[in-house]
């Protein structure tokens, strides 16, 4: 789990590094009541400012990995300026519990069968 919290602030530090040019980060990673929040926004454009390749898999990739947990996931251009991602999902009650999340459970899987790893 820590993993995916740790992944998500990366990858969504490195969007602001190549599609938001220079502006202002700021990431937040808090458990409250049990659930784990992150969140990152910028004071960017809210839109991609700097030429290159486009249509990449790391929003894909940032809500796949929230998703595993059962949790939420958003991501877009804020109102006013700038672009946030946002993602949150619930704690699990002990250490080794297995969580099955909804898109695995069709096929009899849970997390830590290790048939979401590639």
């Amino acid at each position: 789990m820590g993993l995916s919290v740790y992944r998500i602030v990366q990858e969504a530090i490195t969007n602001v590094v190549r599609h938001a040019a220079p502006a202002h980060c700021q990431a937040s990673v808090s458990v409250v009541d049990r659930t784990v929040r992150i969140s990152v926004v910028d004071d960017g454009p809210g839109q991609r400012v700097l030429p290159g390749q486009t249509g990449g898999h790391g929003l894909a990739g940032m809500r796949e990995r929230a998703m595993m947990y059962g949790g939420a996931f958003e991501a877009g251009p804020r109102p006013g300026s700038g672009f946030g991602v946002y993602a949150s999902w619930e704690i699990p009650d002990r250490p080794g519990s297995r969580r099955v999340c909804s898109r695995w459970a069709r096929y009899g899987r849970s997390l830590d069968s290790g048939a979401h790893r590639r």
